[in-house]
């Protein structure tokens, strides 16, 4: 268990997020997400959002704008379609790290077609992802993109650092964030008994995307549930079946360290 004193660890149920459903989405908000306003549930450290979203086929979000935030995409199932005002395009897809840094300004579209990239047959599938936001070290920095095939670190079973701009993964980082005081971390975790350790750190933020696992201090996980640890870390997290767990550790919070 942690070293750090006072530890704190707040469970929260998926079933208890704010949510907005539409047509053509279902996504659950982890913090205070646009009409969706908590001022007691607005960031964990410097995670401002964390957005579960099931989008249907042909359907997304059109073009809007975005400035000084850097936005990390993890696809859970099927495919995004990325395209931004910089000239950026590509596909998302399961074990791909991808990351834009809003920066100064810049506008972008996600959409659930990538068959008109290919002219390929029109799917069926929807499309199912976790959209977090942290804020960066300054404002105004030039806007960026990148991506990065990460799947057969995945299959390790190990937590894998996916992004980051804390010096001490820059050795093993898949792609790099503007925030040199976070990192975010995968684990698939591919059956019962399969374990993983978390890192100590002034604030953690534990999503369990798909699953069930077994938490020190904090029991059984399901599918949606979250876990924010202040003060904390070194926990073991054991799956109780096929899981996956996305884990942000952060050395700051907004307003300071």
């Amino acid at each position: 268990m942690s070293t750090l004193t006072t530890p704190h660890i707040d469970i929260h149920r998926g079933g208890d997020r704010m949510k907005t459903r539409v047509a053509w989405l279902d996504s659950k908000h982890s913090f205070s997400f646009g009409e969706h306003y908590d001022p007691d549930n607005t960031h964990h450290g410097l995670l401002l959002v964390n957005n579960e979203d099931i989008v249907l086929p042909g359907e997304g979000f059109e073009t809007h704008p975005h400035r000084d935030m850097e936005i990390v995409t993890w696809v859970l199932s099927g495919s995004l379609v990325h395209q931004d005002s910089l000239g950026h395009s590509g596909v998302i897809y399961p074990g791909l790290a991808q990351r834009m840094s809003a920066g100064s300004g810049i506008l972008h579209s996600e959409k659930n077609d990538s068959w008109r990239l290919s002219n390929a047959p029109e799917h069926q599938e929807p499309v199912h992802f976790v959209q977090m936001w942290v804020v960066p070290d300054d404002s105004g920095l030039t806007p960026g993109y990148q991506q990065l095939e990460i799947d057969t670190e995945l299959a390790s079973g190990d937590l894998i650092t996916v992004a980051s701009g804390l010096p001490r993964y820059r050795d093993r980082t898949a792609i790099a964030i503007a925030s040199s005081h976070s990192a975010m971390h995968v684990a698939r975790m591919p059956g019962e008994g399969a374990e993983i350790r978390l890192p100590e750190a002034p604030y953690l933020h534990v999503f369990v995307a798909r699953g069930e696992v077994e938490m020190e201090g904090a029991g059984t996980l399901y599918e949606g549930d979250a876990v924010r640890l202040a003060r904390s870390g070194g926990q073991r997290v054991t799956a109780n079946l096929p899981s996956e767990i996305l884990v942000w550790e952060m050395h700051a919070r907004l307003g300071g360290q």
